[in-house]
C-alpha cells in the first residue's frame, strides 16, 4: 500500500525555509519584538527543526512578510567549508590555579583536550576554524570551571559527566547544513563545564545597528506625524476663527440699520 503524501505541517522543512524563519527572527529582535535571549533560543530551534510543524510556532507571534525564501549560502562564498580543513593552532588548554583562553580566529584540533584545576578556561568556537568536520573537545574541570561557547548554527552534542559538580548539556543541538559536528565530553569534579550558544560578534553588531536604524526611522515617523497633527490643528483653528468672523458680520450690519 502506497503511503499518503505528507502535506502542510507534516511536510519536511527545507534549508531555505529554515533560513526564511531565521531571517524573520532576526527582524523580530532588530525591531524589539524579541529579547536577545528569546532570539537565540528560537534561532537554535529553527536550525534544529525538521518539519513545518516545528518551524511555524517560532514565528507565530511575529509578522512574517511574504518574501521569497533565502537561498542557502554557497560553500565557496563564506560558508562552513572555508573554515574546515586547516592546520590546528591548538590541541590543549591547561590551567592550574590560573586560566586559559582559546577565542577569536584560532584553529581547533580534531581532538582538543582541556584541563583546569583551581582555575578556569574559556573555549570560544564562534570565530574558530576546524582541522576536521568531526571534532571532539574533552573538558576536565577539578575544582574549577570551563566555558564552551558555540554559535547557534553549529552542530553540538554534549556528553560529559558531573560528579559533585555540573556538566551542562543544555547547549546540545543540531546546526545548519555543512557545519562542524562538535562533541563536548569529559568530567566535572567539584567543578563545572558549561556549554552555551551565542551570536557571533559581527551578527550582534549588525542587529544592534539595524535596531538603531529602525529606532531612528520610527523617531522620524513620529516627528513627521506630530508635525502633520500640529498643521491640522492650525488649520482647524483658522477655520473656526473664519466661521466666527462670518457669523458676526450680519449682526454688525443689522446694528447699522437700527
Amino acid at each position: 500500500m502506497t503511503p499518503e503524501p505528507q502535506t502542510g505541517l507534516e511536510m519536511r522543512a527545507s534549508d531555505a525555509e529554515r533560513e526564511r524563519i531565521a531571517d524573520a527572527l532576526r527582524d523580530g529582535v532588530a525591531e524589539g519584538r524579541l529579547t536577545m535571549e528569546e532570539f537565540e533560543e528560537r534561532l537554535d530551534a529553527a536550525y534544529r527543526a525538521r518539519t513545518h510543524a516545528e518551524l511555524e510556532p517560532l514565528v507565530r507571534d511575529l509578522p512574517v512578510p511574504g518574501r521569497p525564501a533565502a537561498a542557502p549560502m554557497p560553500a565557496a562564498e563564506g560558508g562552513w567549508a572555508e573554515r574546515i580543513g586547516a592546520t590546528p593552532t591548538s590541541r590543549t588548554g591547561i590551567a592550574v590555579m590560573g586560566g586559559f583562553q582559546r577565542k577569536g580566529r584560532w584553529t581547533v584540533a580534531r581532538r582538543f583536550t582541556s584541563f583546569v584545576f583551581w582555575g578556569g578556561g574559556e573555549i570560544d568556537l564562534r570565530e574558530a576554524r576546524f582541522e576536521d568536520r568531526d571534532t571532539v573537545i574533552r573538558c576536565f574541570a577539578i575544582m574549577g570551571g570551563i566555558q564552551v561557547t558555540a554559535p547557534p548554527d553549529m552542530d553540538v552534542q554534549v556528553g560529559g559527566v558531573g560528579i559533585m559538580g555540573a556538566f551542562d548539556h543544555s547547549g546540545s543541538g543540531e546546526g545548519s547544513p555543512g557545519s562542524p559536528r562538535v562533541t563536548v565530553t569529559g568530567l566535572a569534579l567539584f567543578g563545572g563545564v558549561a556549554v552555551e550558544r551565542k551570536l557571533r560578534k559581527e551578527e550582534r553588531q549588525r542587529l544592534k545597528e539595524e535596531r538603531k536604524r529602525l529606532h531612528a526611522e520610527r523617531h522620524a515617523e513620529r516627528r513627521e506625524l506630530r508635525a502633520e497633527r500640529h498643521a491640522e490643528r492650525r488649520e482647524r483653528h483658522a477655520e473656526r476663527r473664519e466661521r466666527r468672523g462670518s457669523s458676526e458680520r450680519p449682526s454688525l450690519e443689522k446694528g447699522d440699520w437700527d
